[in-house]
């Protein structure tokens, strides 16, 4: 018999195992929280600091392209506001004849919002409560203000630009 030593065959160290772990899992994470609806992404909105207002420039931008007709202005409460569920757009009236819209999508968590009181519209997800007059956050945990969203005010018809 000879005397030679029995080697285990070198395989993959544990640290070599963990890292190779850890980054298919970040692999997966990062796949599912990309392939959402890149619409409800607060980022993504179009329009910075508030709606179109059909006193600010006699029509209000937007106008005649052609977007989805919400509501009639009668339809919006002065100091309040209506959501509209399936476009995820509260449309307000801070004042009389002053129209603005924003995103019912809660910039926390990207929940959406169709709790609306006063001039408040709550998220159900986690208590972030915001202004549908202007978009600010009133109580968080959310840290940023609803996207804005174009409309357009012709005659007695708001449009959704």
């Amino acid at each position: 018999m000879t005397s030679e030593s029995v080697q285990p065959k070198s395989g993959p160290s544990r640290r070599t195992l963990v890292a190779a772990v850890g980054a298919a899992g970040l692999t997966v994470a990062l796949t599912a929280c990309g392939s959402g609806d890149e619409a409800s992404d607060p980022s993504t909105e179009q329009g910075a600091g508030g709606g179109a207002t059909n006193e600010e420039s006699g029509s209000s931008a937007g106008a005649g392209a052609g977007g989805a007709a919400l509501a009639k202005i009668a339809d919006i409460p002065e100091g309040s506001g209506k959501i509209f569920k399936d476009e995820k757009v509260v449309v307000s009236q801070p004042a009389a004849g002053d129209f603005k819209a924003f995103s019912t999508i809660c910039t926390h968590r990207d929940c959406p919002m169709v709790d609306l009181k006063d001039d408040i519209i709550s998220c159900t997800c986690h208590g972030s409560q915001f202004s549908v007059l202007d978009g600010s956050v009133k109580k968080g945990p959310a840290v940023e203000p609803l996207a804005a969203k174009q409309i357009s005010v012709e005659g007695d018809s708001i449009t959704l630009a």
